[in-house]
Order: C-alpha cells, then sequence, then structure tokens
C-alpha cells in the first residue's frame, strides 16, 4: 500500500467539570470538545524489514519508546501479530507539547486509524476508540471525531463521547510557557471535583461556545493561574479583548494553553496585537 498522511488536529475544552472520583483512582469528567483546524500532520510510509516503527521528524516531543505514536503500533501489533508490518512514520509537530491541546493523544489516534488501514485490520471506530482509551483518555474522541466530523459532549474518563453540532468559530490561542504538573492539580485541596453533571447540553449551547456563564467553568483554571503566572498573565491579557468579542476567554484543558473565541474583533485587528506569549489564529474544524 502506498504512503498515507492524516491531519492529526489540536482541541479545546469548551468547559471542563469533574463529576467525581472513580473506584480505580481515575476522575470523571464533563466536558465539550473541539476540534481545531491547527495540528500536526503524520505520514505512514511503509517499509521492508527493521524495527517495526521508525519516527522520524524534527522536534519530536519525547524519546521514540516514550512517544504515543510508537506504544500505539506496538499494541496494535501485539493484539495483531499476523498483520503487523514495518513502517515509517514521518510527523510534521505543530501542536505545543503539553498544552492541554491532545497533541499527543490526537497522534496516537491517528497512528491507530492509519495502521488499521495500513495493515488491513477492519477495525471498526468502536473497537479502535477502546484501544485507544488503554493508551490515552483523549485519544477515543480524536478516533471519534475523525470518524464522524464532529465535536463531541465527553463523560467518564473522557471516553464516553456523544455528538455536538457546534457553529463554526474562530479562536486567538495563546501558549505561555509554563509546564504543568497535571498530577498535582489533581490533589490540590482546592480542586472541584463533584460538579453535578449537566444534562440536554444542546439546549446550553449559548451558554459555553462563546461565553461561559455559570455553571460552566474549567475546573482547573484557577489553580492554574494561582500556580502559574505566565498563564495567569496570558488569561488576563486575553480578557482585556473580552468587551470587544463580547466572549469568554479561558483556558484549555489543564493548560497552559488559553484562547478566546473571536467575534465583532476582526483578524486584521488581532493579527498585529504584541501578544505576551507565542499566539496563533485557528477554526474550528467542524461546524
Amino acid at each position: 500500500m502506498a504512503e498515507l498522511t492524516f491531519f492529526s488536529p489540536a482541541k479545546i475544552n469548551l468547559f471542563l467539570h469533574i463529576t467525581g472520583r472513580r473506584d480505580d483512582g481515575y476522575h470523571n469528567l464533563q466536558s465539550v470538545f473541539r476540534a481545531l483546524d491547527f495540528g500536526d500532520t503524520l505520514t505512514f510510509r511503509p517499509k521492508t524489514g527493521g524495527d517495526l516503527i521508525t519516527l522520524l521528524g524534527d522536534n519530536l516531543p519525547c524519546e521514540q519508546q516514550d512517544n504515543l505514536i510508537v506504544k500505539a503500533a506496538q499494541l496494535l501489533a501485539k493484539k495483531f501479530p499476523a498483520y503487523a508490518s514495518s513502517v515509517s512514520v514521518v510527523l510534521d509537530k505543530v501542536i505545543p507539547v503539553g498544552g492541554g491541546l491532545g497533541g499527543g493523544s490526537s497522534n496516537c489516534a491517528m497512528t491507530l486509524i492509519a495502521l488499521n488501514q495500513l495493515w488491513g485490520l477492519h477495525l471498526t471506530p468502536k473497537e479502535l476508540m477502546k484501544i485507544g482509551a488503554t493508551l490515552g483518555a483523549d485519544v477515543p474522541f480524536f478516533i471519534f471525531a475523525h470518524a464522524y466530523q464532529t465535536d463531541a459532549i465527553a463523560l467518564g474518563i473522557g471516553d464516553e463521547l456523544t455528538a455536538i453540532n457546534l457553529p463554526s468559530r474562530e479562536y486567538l490561542l495563546l501558549f505561555p510557557d509554563e509546564s504543568i504538573n497535571t498530577a498535582e492539580l489533581f490533589s490540590n485541596k482546592d480542586l472541584i471535583k463533584n460538579t453535578p453533571i449537566i444534562s440536554d447540553l444542546t439546549a446550553k449551547i449559548p451558554n459555553f461556545l462563546d461565553l461561559q456563564n455559570p455553571p460552566f467553568f474549567n475546573a482547573f483554571e484557577t489553580i492554574v493561574c494561582e500556580k502559574y503566572q505566565k498563564v495567569n498573565q496570558a488569561l488576563s491579557y486575553l480578557r482585556t479583548f473580552e468587551s470587544a468579542t463580547q466572549t469568554t476567554a479561558r483556558m484549555s484543558g489543564t493548560g497552559s494553553t488559553v484562547y478566546l473565541p473571536l467575534i465583532g474583533l476582526g483578524k486584521n485587528q488581532v493579527e498585529f496585537i504584541d501578544y505576551p506569549c507565542p499566539a496563533v489564529l485557528v477554526n474550528s474544524l467542524y461546524g
């Protein structure tokens, strides 16, 4: 089979609630995941012999053995050894590492999808999502989004997904140079962990799409802003534009990326602003 190329999108959380702790130690959540037209590119090329997977590219985010692309290939090969064959993967990395945008999980998901095709496994999206959930909580969303071309309501650890149709939006993303310790956040005594699940989210889209009105919020935002000053500064900067856009600036995931939905503020008005950290203008992938 010829080479396959996949776009590996970033995602943002429009809100993020922790709804409880599970018996296995993980936390349940409720969120809306939105895919962006900003992301990495992965090219998969069958090769003869050698290692199962060879990962190539500039600015690789970690050692090969720790990369979710490699782990995804190894897991599929272990489950389906009769079908596995050697592949080289070229990663064009754009999504910031550790920014709360799901870059590693997105790469992992695209690897599962690509190898499902290259190796002729004929696994369904649901089957791929089940495998992906063992590699990372956000992986199922990217498989789901790719298969059904949609954003999603997420429950459970992020693996219980329902499609949601949202209107398209443009976003300004800022990338503060902070490395967030996620485990530390979950153990923070001030983390709100028992937010009730909100029903009928489709009817409440105006309260979390452009704005973030109560009861919607990001459970980690206040904690992160208190500890990580660069995140706090970037978010405060975006909030200076809220009166012009009539939208709410917020943090994605556990950080460090912060973003602002752009309405009423022209693209030419934000392209020349002196941002406090690296920034990018993006659009929603769906909608």
